[in-house]
């Protein structure tokens, strides 16, 4: 038992207080993240009743015209949303330098501004007013009710608010921004979390939608304390890779709507638009079979998706055979590449296999292990598959091929497609018109009977 006055640590990463400072936090697993807080206050024994804000109501006359979300004009953004931006919602969009943040939100800022829900007021901590308005000049995104202020203040942030009276508030990025009542360096944990706490209060006291930019650890996640994905009610990540121009912004936490749905974008030279059927993108369309690649179809949230899978068996010239991998989960591939070697007869001991998706497409779903592991028989056997086949199905360790979600929904996306047959796992429920669909059991029968498959 911890002595009054005595002083208390407390995890920057979750938030868990322990009585005395250890190497590694208990909850989060994170190392050197526990802080002294000085003394530690006794516990309260008893809470007095006070008297409530507003009385009771029973549910059925709460009203929700108030809270319905409004778009905010960019139809990929709000699908993800699901909806749009509710009054006093608090946004978190979370992604690497130069993936394209600012120039969505500025088209975020410009289509609110454009259909008359109220003034936006952008607040840029990391450029200038003036970068700022050549980016949204170069976009096409420059509106009378759209207002810039760069600052890294919060104090003067709610200045700003209370001037321009807003409907959004955009600020860029909240790692910038610094309290002045409480100590610490911008982008430290103490001020990120003050921060981020003063713009959530300023959101639920005036129903002012706050969308906050966030950047990125090198893992990929959220930058900052743990408690900073607790704190707001949305976060989102924006994904893509900066050779390609295709975007995603993935859902990750959403108390108004799906947390796994996805919205597809394309980054141009004049800006950055959505992309409503983004199947397309991520098939390589080829005059004559080739081998080596085999199309699955995966669900993101709501959303099939056509993904082309690629792989490449050659001789290798080394002690350990290549493995590389790009847009799969490695071990995955792993896990096929031995199964398929154990249960298919595809012997690939001494052989270096690459394995990628088209378009820059990042998929772990195990509906994608079927498709794999053809496209890597197929490269090891030189024989291409029909390209109006598509594969899918989960391949477990004894080589059984397991039911997935949601199969006759993908299938219905390869008919709007244009593909003919599929291999499925057994017992696929339902499935539409248009396409003759091959049930295999196992990988072996898998292996064979895409061989009866028309090529042309």
């Amino acid at each position: 038992m911890v002595k009054k006055g005595s002083s208390s640590y407390r995890c920057a990463e979750c938030g868990l207080e322990v009585a005395k400072w250890v190497g590694r936090c208990p909850e989060c697993q994170a190392w050197g993240t526990i802080e002294e807080r000085g003394d530690m206050r006794p516990p309260i024994a008893r809470v007095a009743a006070g008297a409530p804000s507003a009385p009771a109501r029973p549910i059925a006359d709460v009203d929700v015209e108030s809270s319905r979300a409004r778009p905010t004009g960019v139809s990929e953004l709000d699908r993800v949303l699901g909806g749009g931006l509710v009054p006093g919602v608090v946004v978190l969009l979370a992604g690497e330098p130069g993936v394209g943040k600012s120039t969505l939100l500025l088209e975020v800022a410009y289509q609110w501004a454009a259909e008359g829900a109220g003034a936006a007021l952008y607040v840029t901590g990391e450029e200038s007013a003036g970068q700022v308005r050549l980016r949204a000049e170069r976009t096409g995104n420059v509106h009378g009710e759209m207002y810039l202020a760069a600052e890294s203040d919060l104090s003067s942030i709610l200045g700003h608010v209370d001037d321009v009276k807003p409907g959004l508030l955009i600020v860029d990025s909240v790692q910038t921004m610094s309290s002045p009542q409480v100590d610490g360096a911008p982008g430290g944990v103490t001020q990120v979390r003050a921060v981020t706490a003063g713009l959530v209060a300023l959101a639920k006291e005036r129903g002012l939608p706050v969308v906050l930019v966030g950047h990125v650890t090198k893992e990929g996640s959220v930058a900052g304390p743990r408690v900073l994905e607790h704190l707001v009610d949305v976060v989102l990540h924006f994904e893509g890779d900066r050779h390609s121009t295709l975007r995603m912004v993935r859902g990750v936490k959403n108390r108004f709507g799906a947390a796994d749905e996805i919205g597809c974008f394309e980054l141009r030279d004049d800006g950055i638009i959505g992309v409503p059927d983004p199947s397309g993108l991520f098939l390589n369309r080829h005059a004559e079979a080739v081998p080596g690649t085999a199309v699955t179809v995966t669900v993101e949230g709501k959303r099939p998706l056509l993904c082309e899978v690629q792989a490449l068996v050659g001789r290798s010239h080394l002690n350990q055979p290549r493995r590389a991998v790009s847009g799969l989960d490695s071990a995955r591939v792993s896990m096929v590449l031995a199964v398929l070697e154990k249960r298919g007869g595809v012997l690939l001991g001494d052989k270096d296999v690459y394995t990628a998706t088209v378009g820059g497409m990042k998929v772990t779903e195990p509906a994608v292990d079927l498709a794999a592991a053809l496209a890597v028989s197929s490269a090891f056997s030189d024989e291409a598959l029909s390209p109006r086949l598509v594969a899918i199905g989960e391949v477990g360790l004894a080589g059984e091929v397991r039911r997935v979600t949601g199969v006759g929904r993908r299938l219905a996306e390869a008919v709007r497609l244009g593909f003919t047959h599929a291999l499925v796992p057994p017992d696929p429920g339902p499935l539409p018109d248009g396409i003759k669909a091959l049930e295999v059991g196992d990988l072996a029968s898998a292996v064979h009977a895409v061989r009866y498959v028309p090529v042309k």
